[in-house]
């Protein structure tokens, strides 16, 4: 169990440290990525449940800011993985639900829980990928920085701020409880009993709980006045506006216009 918090940990800060890099797409002010990556969410998702072509052409986006931003690709799909049994949880029973059968590809026939399904599971990695890479090129605190400057309640941004940290706080906190255990059971692998995981779960709570009153006063004795500041500086310039107006209007295009149909009837055009 210490294993997996340990790498939970390392996981979390890695997203950190993977936003400290210097390429084009980290040097973009925030708010161009988070407006950027609303559009694209949004557009992504109004999509009818069946869809499933017209979905293809949104991966372009993703595959671009992992080779702008040099993101490792292994991680981000790791971090896709271990979310995605929620989703598949969620659709596992369209195919049994909706049976009407909405396509032919020669004798088999697609019914129209399979293509909700898969497009449950296009619509799912398109989302949660860019929301990761926007974390991962970007970093949380310069997130909560940008949707306080784009008119979120301040209050909302330092909550999201604080609870990220929390988090960091309670992993930190369980790992060493852990640990103090292992070291007092003389590394038992009979695992932790019921009781004395009730214990420790409750003296984790109060851990961490007087530890973040702690770290709040030192932040308080420091003039820390709800506003978020970092270290890098941002500036919205030429490069942000034409990120923001080119890739919106393209998410805007690709919604409204069938992409695939159209090249599809021009490689047939070709063909004649």
């Amino acid at each position: 169990m210490s294993e997996k918090i340990n790498r939970a940990f390392y996981d979390i800060g890695h997203l950190d440290s993977l936003a400290e890099a210097d390429t084009p797409l980290h040097r973009l002010d925030p708010r161009a990525k988070v407006l950027v990556t609303a559009v694209f969410i949004i557009c992504v998702v109004s999509f009818d449940k069946y869809e499933i072509a017209r979905l293809l052409p949104f991966f372009l986006y993703p595959a671009l800011l992992i080779g702008l931003g040099n993101l490792p690709l292994g991680f981000l799909l790791r971090k896709l993985l271990m979310v995605s049994p929620f989703v598949i949880f969620i659709g596992i029973f369209n195919p049994w639900l909706d049976r009407t059968v909405l396509l032919h590809l020669g004798s088999l026939h697609v019914t129209g829980g399979w293509l909700s399904f898969i497009s449950l599971l296009l619509r799912f990695s398109l989302t949660v990928g860019c929301a990761l890479i926007l974390i991962a090129s970007t970093g949380f605190p310069a997130f909560c920085m940008a949707l306080e400057k784009l008119g979120a309640p301040r209050i909302l941004a330092v909550q999201l701020l604080l609870l990220y940290r929390y988090l960091f706080i309670l992993i930190g906190e369980a790992i060493r409880m852990i640990r103090a255990h292992s070291l007092r059971s003389f590394n038992r692998k009979s695992g932790i009993s019921f009781k004395v995981f009730l214990q420790m779960l409750g003296n984790l709570l109060l851990r961490t709980i007087d530890r973040a009153q702690r770290i709040h006063r030192a932040m308080l004795s420091r003039a820390f006045t709800r506003e978020i500041r970092i270290v890098r500086q941002f500036s919205f310039g030429y490069g942000e506006a034409m990120f923001l107006i080119g890739f919106s209007g393209l998410f805007i295009v690709l919604r409204l216009t069938d992409v695939a149909d159209l090249l599809g009837r021009l490689l047939l055009e070709i063909s004649r």
